[in-house]
């Protein structure tokens, strides 16, 4: 039996986050590295702590010596990041801190097992499972918690950025909890927001004074009610923040990156991976064929998992989960999914535009529930398959 009445928990980082920041520099250095070349293979792992950033990983591009350069322009890349975000503490600052790069050139094991030659396919970068799901409980059909939460820390940045609020740190988390009745989110029992700040005298009352106009603003009327509970900054003080606070590494934030633990993650992060990882390439392909199923009105919610092998061109498997909605044979859904769409990694780039340098605005604030880009960005997003799957099915 399908649940309907419960509460339902999600959390949202900012991108002063230390884990974020990380996945910022490790997504700019994959732009990078693809805005010279549209093949370019990049797995770029980020570590940040006091006054340190290591960056390690696996490059490639067909010309050797550029590669060589481009290894040159990293430390660059990671500091104009952190400048961005906006830390200029002591014990963490984009002109101060120590940047040590360990990138070197893709092992050619896995390059022979990927790349395309000799007539064969061009195979997946690794196996694996990826899971893509959408819900129509919100305009962006995502799950409620987890888009509410990335819209309030997405806010708050935009006014500490702008100089609105001053006094506001890059270093956040926020958290919803939402009361579901039959299915529908009808009100949010809690919110919980941590926000790094400047002064010590500030107390937590001062923080939600300032926070709270901007959570009232980016929610939607009627879901926060008297009874509904804050927690703003329950520890009271929190002027150290960011990587000088808590060490930070790319690929740790995986839930907040998806659906804020309101469906299934496969075993891979995104960030610091070119689009040949169906880590990444697989997972975005999941979201968007999960949206146009439920965009085409086929079922209110959808899960899709998609399966591969290391050098295999076509997934292993597609299973699509339609959560109840029983007028509909979801072997058809799976039918209609492989007629649909070129599910090869060279077919889903393709398909959704990927190989361009489009990542780096993922890194915080989620990979999806994002509107569509006219440069390609959020191209997952798209609900162009819709008609299509509406006739097959």
């Amino acid at each position: 039996m399908i649940r309907k009445d419960y509460v339902f928990t999600s959390e949202s980082v900012s991108e002063g986050h230390p884990d974020k920041v990380c996945d910022r520099i490790s997504d700019a250095i994959l732009d990078a590295f693809l805005t010279q070349e549209p093949e370019a293979r990049v797995a770029c792992e980020t570590f940040a702590t006091t006054n340190q950033v290591v960056i390690g990983g696996e490059v490639g591009l067909s010309d050797k010596e550029l590669l060589k350069d481009y290894m040159g322009r990293v430390e660059g890349i990671t500091r104009a990041c952190i400048k961005d975000i906006g830390y200029e503490q002591d014990k963490f600052h984009h002109e101060t801190c120590r940047v040590t790069n360990f990138l070197h050139e893709q092992s050619a094991h896995i390059a022979m097992g990927v790349d395309a030659k000799d007539g064969k396919e061009e195979g997946a970068g690794d196996q694996g499972i990826m899971f893509g799901f959408a819900t129509n409980e919100t305009e962006a059909l995502m799950p409620a918690p987890i888009q509410y939460a990335h819209a309030i820390l997405k806010r708050l940045a935009e006014v500490r950025k702008d100089g609105t609020e001053p006094t506001l740190r890059p270093d956040a988390k926020s958290q919803i909890s939402l009361r579901y009745v039959d299915g529908k989110p009808v009100e949010v029992t809690s919110i919980v927001l941590s926000t790094q700040h400047a002064h010590e005298s500030q107390t937590s009352a001062d923080i939600r004074a300032i926070v709270e106009p901007y959570i009232l603003e980016v929610m939607p009327d009627g879901l926060i009610t008297p009874k509904t509970q804050w927690w703003v900054n329950p520890t009271g003080t929190f002027v150290i923040g960011g990587p000088d606070g808590d060490a930070g590494l790319t690929g740790r934030k995986i839930i907040v990156d998806t659906y804020g633990g309101a469906a299934p993650h496969g075993g891979g992060a995104f960030s610091g991976k070119d689009p040949t990882k169906v880590d990444r390439s697989a997972a975005y392909a999941a979201r968007y064929l999960a949206k146009n199923v439920v965009a085409a009105g086929i079922a209110d919610k959808c899960t899709i998992q998609l399966s591969y092998a290391i050098g295999v061109a076509r997934p292993l498997s597609i299973y699509a989960d339609l959560h109840g909605a029983d007028d509909v044979d979801p072997a058809a859904v799976e039918r209609a999914i492989d007629q649909a769409m070129d599910l090869t990694p060279r077919g889903i780039r393709e398909h959704l535009g990927l190989n361009k340098p489009i990542y780096e605005r993922t890194a915080a604030y989620g990979h999806f529930g994002r509107a569509p880009e006219a440069d390609g960005g959020f191209s997952w997003e798209r609900t162009d398959l819709a008609e299509a799957l509406r006739r097959a099915v």
